[in-house]
């Protein structure tokens, strides 16, 4: 069956493939899936770290603050 998912090929340290099948057989998933999760994971935490460092270049000292109220109420 054809699918919409971009198909990518990955080469892996051998303790890395050994991890993916554990945690395959461990949650009863197909190796793929469990990568693909974990990819989706990783991309999650490099997006918070990006949030993050935007918003610390943000907090300076003498910065006015508005509320989310005033931000989204003449949007």
């Amino acid at each position: 069956m054809p699918t919409s998912k971009k198909r990518i090929n990955i080469s892996v340290p051998k303790d890395t493939e050994e991890i993916l099948e554990l945690l395959a057989k461990r949650d009863k998933k197909p190796i793929a899936t469990v990568a693909l999760q974990l990819i989706e994971t990783a991309l999650e935490i490099e997006e918070d770290a990006v949030w993050a460092e935007i918003a610390d270049e943000r907090d300076q000292p003498g910065v006015k603050y508005i509320s989310h109220e005033e931000m989204w109420h003449d949007l």
